[in-house]
């Protein structure tokens, strides 16, 4: 069972990559314009408004890693440390910041603050797209999961919508990792959307942007909707719109339900090879790490 926990927590973190290389050549264009430029995107080309390099990653993976260095680097996890190594990140001028983000950034670094201000302006997407490695962690305790998702959260994004999304993600994420049942995951969906109904995915209209909402129904109707990881991923990223966290957050739940067995070989091979092996080693040592939490 082990050994199964971590090949899906691997395989979860190694397609949330690769839906941000994906995904990264398709961010802010229209469905159409990308099947008139690419037919059908599944290749890892770089490009984009970005001018990536085949197999680069943008702010999705390079936070979370970020994240997770964080955890390890510190000893466990600490919303201080946390802040500490986003800034640190912030300050090596990374290819893609959001502008939440800088500003929840900026906030600490110059008044000290790991909480940013509440705002209507931070329902985004980019807390939730850096809190795999919270999950792993957590996996052998979850009773810390909630608490310390919220304060990576609030960091920069200080919403409740942007909370609700990313705790539920972290829980579906979880139970895909440890039983791989799909239908478990829809019913952890499912009661977030009688809470919200405005989250529904099931009258999808296409909307990808980088607001949660947008976000979160994007990635279940694909998800929902596909059955191989493939399927899943490539949908996504062709719907355009903030294609690199969409298909990222998308990849995660495709890694975790369908392992490493489902990802295309060519695929592995052009992503970043050191990404490929900082994304192996920390998985291993986040399910390995021992608990110690500071939330203040």
């Amino acid at each position: 069972m082990k050994n199964e926990v971590f090949e899906r927590s691997l395989a979860a973190y190694i397609c949330f990559a690769i839906g941000d290389a994906l995904g990264a050549t398709t961010e802010f264009m229209l469905p159409r314009e990308i099947k008139e430029k690419y037919g059908i995107h599944d290749k890892i080309i770089g490009g984009g408004w970005l001018h990536l390099k085949a197999g680069n990653v943008t702010d999705d993976t390079e936070m979370s890693l970020a994240l997770g260095e964080s955890i390890l680097e510190t000893g466990g996890y600490s919303v201080q440390g946390a802040a500490e190594h986003f800034a640190k990140w912030m300050k090596k001028k990374p290819v893609d910041i959001g502008s939440t983000v800088r500003r929840g950034i900026v906030n600490f670094i110059t008044k000290g603050s790991v909480v940013s201000l509440y705002s209507t302006f931070s329902a985004g997407n980019g807390a939730a797209m850096r809190n795999l490695p919270v999950v792993l962690y957590c996996l052998k305790d979850w009773k810390w999961f909630e608490e310390m998702t919220i304060s990576q959260c609030h960091i920069t994004h200080n919403n409740e919508l942007s909370d609700m999304a990313t705790l539920v993600l972290g829980e579906v994420t979880k139970v895909l990792i440890e039983t791989g049942d799909k239908k478990a995951a829809l019913e952890i969906v499912s009661e977030l959307i009688k809470k919200d109904p405005s989250f529904s995915h099931s009258k999808y209209n296409g909307e990808a942007s980088g607001y949660i909402k947008d976000t979160f129904r994007t990635v279940m109707h694909y998800f929902f909707d596909s059955d191989n990881l493939y399927e899943t991923i490539v949908r996504t990223v062709n719907q355009g719109g903030d294609a690199d966290t969409n298909g990222a957050i998308a990849g995660m739940l495709a890694g975790a339900l369908y392992g490493m067995e489902g990802i295309p070989s060519k695929w592995l091979k052009t992503l970043d090879q050191d990404v490929v092996k900082l994304i192996t080693k920390q998985t291993e040592d986040l399910l390995n790490a021992p608990m110690d939490v500071v939330l203040l």
